[in-house]
């Protein structure tokens, strides 16, 4: 498995230099997420520039990212064909750079963000409304080579291991995997302390989808109502079970590569040694 970051850039893709790739190497990462926001911005010499320095430095082109909202899963028809739109151009562009896969947010019909929770996201309609966007991303991502990443969380359309199953099996496309980022799917005490279980069913359900992972972790704030946040991974309060993380990334998916996110630039190699430290645990050896 290849160690990454999604993060350390200073703007999008059309930002990253030398100096960019250099202090990602400095960090022992061996490549960096590319971020876009808007995937019909950059010149072909732009995009030749960028896979000419990630070669320069040996890393391997990583996961494509665009910025985009939650207009994935919308009623409102304009709105949904805008987040597709987003979507398929996204995949043009990640067939340029070299990009394996773009990252597929499923969204949310909370106005507030893609991130954020609503009372219809688990509808039934909701989730048709999702399936036909992605229907319609992946026959150009099935035409480009690209596979389409999609991720959930329990505040999503796409909350719980069976969700995603169903999701995929759903769509019937072999341009739709599994970006695997278990934080996002604590949802309860039980699911917090037991961890561990919930890791597995994922590994269980989607062994021959997972494409990659983002790696972060978790911690039960100490309050009367249940309160999950995210932290730093390896520091005393940190919950998930990282051993189990990423010897089932290596079991599903040897080839993937994990990407550390969600931390500012200072913060970032606390994370990786505390991923290192749970990777030697594992018994895992990075590319």
């Amino acid at each position: 498995m290849i160690l990454g970051v999604a993060g350390l850039v200073h703007g999008d893709w059309r930002t990253i230099d030398r100096e960019t790739l250099q202090r990602v190497k400095d960090h022992g990462f061996k490549t960096v997420q590319i971020r876009a926001n808007d995937p019909n911005t950059g010149s072909d010499s732009e995009i030749a520039q960028v896979k000419s320095l990630f070669e320069e430095f040996g890393f391997p082109m990583a996961q494509s990212v665009g910025n985009y909202g939650g207009g994935l899963c919308s009623d409102d028809s304009a709105e949904r064909a805008a987040a597709i739109k987003f979507l398929t151009d996204m995949v043009h562009l990640s067939r340029k750079l070299g990009s394996p896969n773009t990252y597929f947010r499923p969204g949310s019909m909370n106005k507030a963000g893609g991130w954020t929770p609503h009372p219809d996201n688990r509808s039934d309609a909701v989730f048709d409304r999702l399936i036909d966007s992605a229907k319609q991303a992946c026959r150009v991502a099935e035409s480009e080579g690209v596979e389409l990443a999609i991720e959930g969380g329990v505040v999503c359309p796409l909350y719980s291991a069976q969700r995603v199953r169903d999701f995929i099996d759903a769509v019937g496309s072999p341009a739709l995997k599994f970006n695997m980022d278990p934080v996002n799917f604590v949802g309860s005490i039980e699911q917090a302390y037991g961890n561990t279980d919930l890791l597995n069913e994922f590994y269980d359900l989607l062994p021959d989808r997972i494409l990659g992972a983002h790696a972060k972790d978790f911690t039960l704030v100490e309050t009367l109502l249940p309160r999950f946040e995210e932290t730093i991974i390896g520091q005393p309060e940190s919950m998930l079970d990282q051993v189990t993380f990423l010897q089932g990334m290596q079991k599903v998916c040897p080839d993937a590569h994990i990407l550390i996110e969600h931390l500012p630039d200072e913060k970032v190699p606390l994370a990786a040694d505390g991923l290192r430290r749970s990777a030697v645990e594992a018994g895992i050896r990075w590319d």
